[in-house]
């Protein structure tokens, strides 16, 4: 048996900011929407993979969600690193940084956390 990964979901709390935060910082963009009276899904992606990230917007959810300790993320391999590392620093969305292991996380909009991480020769 195999199970293929095809999508991460964030609920966010303004969908036209998370999208613009997404196609900003990394790139990605509106792959397909579902709209009903309750809720709006948007998936975004890009050419270098096939995996989305869904973003949920909910009509009636009026309050910030709650991400508990932070302890996930979704990971991002950079092929110029230094160069989103500056698109990132002039956002102002770097939340950590751990030079020993050459990694740095963002914060999207309403907090979730994404790391990203360098090419590696070798």
């Amino acid at each position: 048996m195999k199970f293929k990964m095809i999508h991460e979901n964030y609920n966010v709390s303004d969908l036209a900011k998370s999208m613009a935060f997404y196609e900003k910082a990394l790139g990605l963009h509106e792959v397909k929407r579902i709209n009903t009276d309750d809720f709006t899904i948007v998936f975004m992606g890009n050419d270098e993979s096939s995996f989305e990230l869904e973003l949920t917007w909910l009509k009636d959810h009026p309050q910030p969600y709650d991400l508990g300790e932070c302890e996930f993320h979704l990971a991002f391999l950079a092929d110029d690193y230094e160069a989103a590392h500056k698109l990132h620093e002039e956002m102002g969305c770097i939340c950590f940084e751990n030079p020993a292991m050459g990694i740095y996380f963002i914060s999207d909009p309403d907090g979730y956390w994404l790391e990203i991480i360098p090419t590696r020769k070798g």
